[in-house]
């Protein structure tokens, strides 16, 4: 397709059938999922419960900027439940910072010293963030530096030990532009997708609607081979951009719901898509 040709407007008729089909889908494999490596409350032990709570049949575990080395293989079977050992990887462009999902990681050398070398950076900030809120609120958050620490486990820390709940501590505290936000060292996006491409079967761009420029990072797809479809946004998106990124650049549709609590499925993909996906990564 060239990049410039407009795409045809879908009537409203076409794009109720369109709504009413993605309700309608049945989903059987959730690819973007954390645990408590990073930020989440499920463990590997936890997992497939969970799973079969929401009638999932695969899960891609995602943690940001770390891989498992429980996970010895691209796709394993724990308790009748797929695991896809996955990784999220925060990385900057020159005018914004995108996240790209790994899925079927066998890892390298290279991706390991850098996931070690991100998570040394994640302490040394998380000690300042900590450092900076205990100095601001004269409090002692119930929380330490260590490996896989973001903010959302600082946001628990300061609910549970101040009067600020935990929207308001990255509203107020923590949130970018915040008086005691400190941003993380991450790499480019070309090291990250180099890293990934070696280490992983599949690498994809994860939620295109939650980046600041959305535009600019589908434009970014032409240099990946998936990208996030399916995910539980807060508010409606415009999937006809998703739908002509995935067609100009011949991109892998994935999808998954994000879950940093036990509550999987709530987006992801079907039986179909899935067999795509599974297809790139074995």
């Amino acid at each position: 397709m060239d990049m410039g040709e407009a795409l045809p407007r879908p009537t409203t008729r076409e794009k109720a059938l369109v709504a009413g089909r993605e309700s309608l889908r049945m989903v059987v494999a959730d690819l973007h999922v954390h645990t408590t490596r990073s930020d989440g409350t499920l463990t590997l032990e936890t997992l497939p419960d969970a799973a079969r709570r929401a009638s999932v049949e695969t899960v891609a575990v995602t943690d940001h900027d770390r891989i498992n080395p429980e996970l010895d293989g691209p796709i394993t079977t724990r308790d009748g439940i797929d695991v896809v050992h996955g990784i999220e990887l925060r990385v900057e462009t020159d005018d914004q910072r995108l996240d790209l999902l790994g899925y079927g990681v066998e890892p390298t050398a290279e991706l390991i010293a850098e996931c070690d070398r991100i998570q040394q950076n994640r302490q040394e900030r998380g000690q300042r963030i900590i450092d900076c809120v205990e100095d601001r609120l004269d409090v002692s958050l119930p929380v330490e530096p260590r490996e896989g620490l973001g903010r959302p486990h600082i946001a628990r820390a300061i609910d549970e030990a101040s009067e600020y709940g935990y929207k308001e501590a990255f509203e107020q505290l923590i949130g970018d532009g915040c008086p005691c936000y400190v941003a993380r060292d991450v790499p480019s996006f070309e090291r990250g997708r180099e890293l990934l491409t070696d280490a992983c079967g599949l690498v994809g761009l994860a939620h295109p609607f939650r980046c600041p420029d959305t535009e600019a990072a589908l434009a970014r797809c032409k240099s990946l081979s998936a990208v996030e479809r399916w995910y539980p946004y807060d508010q409606s998106v415009d999937t006809e951009r998703l739908e002509a990124a995935i067609e100009r650049y011949d991109l892998v549709p994935t999808g998954g719901s994000d879950a940093h609590d036990e509550t999987l499925g709530k987006a992801g993909l079907d039986a179909a898509a899935w067999e795509r996906v599974r297809a790139a990564i074995v």
